[in-house]
């Protein structure tokens, strides 16, 4: 399997994080930030050309087309990835990384297209943010899972049932590896589509895009209980009052914001 890399020439950070919401909308979903250029990938033949071309003029930015082998992609992400640390309170790491972990909690994974260098800055705000909700005996619905940390997360914060679903057959494969890896009893991850599920839950942790939170609001109120909590986060500060809007609509009351270098997790509840 190959993969279509497309290279951004920017230094500009900001513009980066513009890029990746962008284009994560399109269905990208792996970035990797350089510091002259932002490269972006996806399963060769997935994204339509005059889509990239139309965010590149938009933003007055320059892009180049290349690909690269699924073996290659690996080893290049595995070199670029780096720990996520949330200060007192959780470090995510691959087995690779050694370093000294000071923080009650610990997830290892196995770094693979499925997570994006780009989005640490969500990873870290959603990990935040579940430090202060109450997962003990709860029933967990990660929207989107990836490499599945929320999920695996979720469960060692002592929720008692945790479903993970994603649509990318490579995440599946790769959350469950490291499920495997973090010992879980009580996770599940599935590629069944949101439009089956029928349960409900006490919390939704949905770190994807703007594009998707607003397609699905309507389901995802569906499936939180009463009284129950749902972070959404992969949003730009650009993006809040669009996704309050929606979320009103559906029905959902907004509790708060938090935000960090441009990026920013909400916190609901219906």
């Amino acid at each position: 399997m190959t993969y279509d890399k497309i290279t951004f020439h920017t230094e500009n950070a900001e513009l980066k994080d513009i890029l990746i919401a962008e284009l994560a909308a399109l269905g990208f979903d792996g970035f990797e930030e350089k510091e002259s250029s932002l490269e972006a990938y996806m399963t060769t033949g997935g994204y339509e050309t005059e889509m990239v071309a139309e965010i590149a003029n938009k933003y007055g930015v320059s892009y180049e087309v290349g690909s690269i082998a699924q073996q290659n992609w690996n080893a290049e992400w595995e070199r670029n990835f780096q720990p996520v640390i949330v200060e007192g309170f959780c470090t995510v790491r691959a087995d690779f990384h050694k370093i000294p972990v000071n923080t009650p909690y610990e997830i290892v994974i196995t770094p693979k297209m499925s997570f994006g260098t780009g989005h640490h800055a969500t990873t870290r705000l959603v990990i935040k943010e579940m430090s202060l909700l109450d997962f003990n005996g709860k029933k967990v619905f990660d929207f989107g899972t990836g490499t599945g940390i929320l999920a695996i997360l979720a469960e060692k914060l002592g929720a008692t049932e945790v479903l993970g679903i994603d649509n990318d057959q490579w995440s599946y494969d790769n959350a469950i590896e490291n499920l495997q890896r973090n010992s879980t009893n009580h996770t599940t991850i599935s590629l069944e589509p949101i439009d089956d599920l029928q349960d409900t839950y006490d919390i939704i942790l949905a770190n994807i895009n703007r594009h998707i939170l607003l397609e699905y609001m309507g389901q995802m109120y569906q499936l939180l209980k009463p009284g129950g909590k749902i972070l959404m986060s992969g949003l730009l500060q650009e993006d809040e009052s669009i996704i309050r809007d929606a979320a009103a609509v559906a029905g959902f009351v907004y509790k708060k914001t938090e935000t960090l270098n441009n990026w920013i997790v909400l916190l609901f509840e219906r």
